[in-house]
């Protein structure tokens, strides 16, 4: 089955679903670690914030990380899926 058909399954997008949002909390987390770990260990949630999320910033950090995921999703589900 090629991929055109599989996107018109509503199977495909419930496991590029379960693949995507996993690996987005994981993505998320190990981001903010890289970015900010001695904040986050220091407890200072403002530095955090002023890092990640400021000026304009959090479009950046959520944008890219959804659009990877999603992509990582579709990649994974239709690698998968018979």
């Amino acid at each position: 089955m090629n991929f055109s058909q599989k996107i018109k399954q509503q199977e495909f997008w419930s496991n590029v679903l379960k693949v995507a949002i996993p690996f987005f909390l994981i993505v998320t987390l190990f981001s903010l670690f890289f970015n900010s770990w001695k904040a986050i260990f220091a407890g200072d949630w403002a530095v955090v914030s002023e890092i990640n999320f400021a000026a304009g910033k959090w479009k950046i950090f959520w944008g890219t990380k959804v659009v990877i995921c999603f992509i990582y999703g579709m990649y994974v589900t239709n690698k998968n899926m018979k």
